[in-house]
Order: structure tokens, then C-alpha cells, then sequence
């Protein structure tokens, strides 16, 4: 059987690292480098992706193209590729809303085969290994189990509905991002009146509580500029259930204030819920 062509957009931290999975049973694995960041050429160069000048280069010589961009930006880049009629697998791999990722499929279709994938956990590197969650056509969530096989990307599918997965992933996000939200208010709060040492141990009690974990707040509000963009999906998702979306749209507005902190690895505890206190 013929090794297929995986064409990666974007290369970002998780794009790049997943694509590079790809390459132990693909062909090549492509990256536009058109209009793109020296960041992201730096990515994939050490992932080992191979550039081509162009999207329409890189559409007519992919047999499996996977979008892992900011979930603002998934729609876009998918009419994008709907414009060159791409005839091959589209993994529509962004953390959005189900009722997206169904606009996705309609945009594509039915000239591409649309796949629906949520990534879980961090980028495979240094030993990770994320779970790919899929569902979608059969025949086409097959041919994305197999690019993947043997590496540190473990895949699973989850059905036959476009829509399935991201509503794993964006109820996974409802709790494992909103509640580190919740323990950077909660911590803040509790500094104001001069308790955080007392509530880090009464939180220490149940050593599953991320209120045990205050050194993770700085990199809550480092991510705080794509983690938002993912809460107001899960927030979409649970209106479209008829469940009250408030708290995850409340906070992603709190995520909002972090603002200046995007990617800084630097940022202290004390100076990430001092910028929380800022309009």
C-alpha cells in the first residue's frame, strides 16, 4: 500500500510535533511557509517538515491535510482550502465547537473526505503521548489511524459523526482548563485578605485540587490567549444543549485580562493575579 503525502497546517507547537509523528509512515510531510512567522519556520525545520511556496502546492500533493490552528482562525482556513476543491482526508484537528466542525464538513464536502479530530494531552516530545480522537467516514478515519500507528500519537474513534469528537474535546476543556481558572481567582481572592497560605492547605487535603498547584497559574495566563478562544467553543457547545453557558463565557473573559502574558514563561504568581486585577 502507497505511503501518503500529510500536509500540516499550521506548524505551531502542537501542529509541528504531531506532523513529525506522521513522517514514520507517510511519503513526506509538507508545511506552507508562505506568510508565515520565522517562529513557525524554526518548528518546522526541526520537526523535519518539508516547505513548499504555496497552499495549492501543498493541497495537490497531500493525500491527508490536518488543521491544527487557533480555533478563531479554523473556518477561515478551511474555506481557504475549500477555494483549491481539495479531493483528499481534511482533519479538521482544532479545539472548536461540534456545530463547527459540522460547518467545516459542509464547506469541504463533499470533494474532501472530513475527518473530526481532537488532540488530548500535551504535544508529543519528550516522552508525551497525546490522544487523537477521531470520527468521521470510516474509510477516512482509517487512513488517519494508520499515518499515526506505532507512534506517539495514539489515536481513537469515537463514531461516524463529524462533530463527535470535538464535543469530547470541548467537554474535557468545559472543566480541565475552566477550573484552573477558577483556582487562580479563588487563590487571588484568598490573597487579598492575607488566607492564601491557609487555603493552599486546606486545597493541599485533596491532592487532585489544581488549588494545591498555585505555580500553575503563570502558565494558565502565558496560554491565556488560546485557552480563551477554546472556553467560548465549550461555551457555544453547552447553549446548543440548553445548558447555561455563563460560567465558561465568564471565563474567558477572565482569560482576556491576561492578555500581556501570551507566552511569557517568565510571569511570577504574583504578577499573573496582579494582571488579573487589571481591566
Amino acid at each position: 500500500m502507497d505511503k501518503p503525502t500529510v500536509g500540516i497546517l499550521h506548524p505551531g507547537s502542537m501542529g509541528a510535533a504531531v506532523a513529525a509523528c506522521t513522517a514514520r509512515n507517510a511519503d513526506a510531510v509538507l508545511w506552507c511557509s508562505h506568510g508565515r512567522s520565522p517562529a513557525s519556520a524554526a518548528r518546522a525545520e526541526q520537526a523535519g517538515l518539508t516547505p513548499v511556496s504555496t497552499l495549492r502546492e501543498l493541497l495537490d500533493h497531500s493525500g491527508i491535510v490536518i488543521s491544527l490552528c487557533p480555533p478563531a482562525a479554523a473556518e477561515d482556513l478551511a474555506r481557504e482550502v475549500a477555494g483549491h476543491t481539495f479531493v483528499g482526508v481534511y482533519v479538521e484537528g482544532n479545539a472548536i465547537s461540534p456545530e463547527r466542525a459540522e460547518r467545516i464538513a459542509g464547506l469541504l464536502g463533499p470533494a474532501a473526505a472530513v475527518v473530526d479530530g481532537a488532540v488530548v494531552g500535551s504535544p508529543p516530545v519528550r516522552g508525551k503521548t497525546p490522544t487523537l480522537y477521531l470520527s468521521g467516514p470510516t474509510t477516512a478515519t482509517t487512513m488517519v489511524e494508520a499515518v499515526f500507528a506505532g507512534t506517539a500519537v495514539h489515536t481513537k474513534v469515537l463514531g461516524t459523526e463529524v462533530g463527535q469528537a470535538s464535543a469530547l474535546k470541548v467537554s474535557y476543556t468545559a472543566f480541565q482548563k475552566a477550573s484552573r481558572v477558577l483556582a487562580a481567582l479563588a487563590t487571588g481572592m484568598a490573597r487579598q485578605y492575607d488566607v492564601d497560605q491557609e487555603l493552599l492547605e486546606v486545597a493541599a487535603r485533596r491532592s487532585t485540587s489544581y488549588l494545591a498547584e498555585p505555580e500553575y497559574i503563570p502558565k494558565v495566563a502565558a496560554r491565556a490567549w488560546r485557552w480563551g478562544p477554546e472556553l467560548e467553543e465549550a461555551a457555544d457547545t453547552l447553549a446548543a444543549a440548553g445548558l447555561p453557558p455563563e460560567m465558561l463565557s465568564a471565563a474567558a473573559s477572565t482569560l482576556a485580562r491576561w492578555h500581556d502574558a501570551k507566552d511569557d514563561s517568565e510571569i511570577s504568581v504574583a504578577d499573573a493575579l496582579e494582571q488579573l486585577t487589571l481591566p
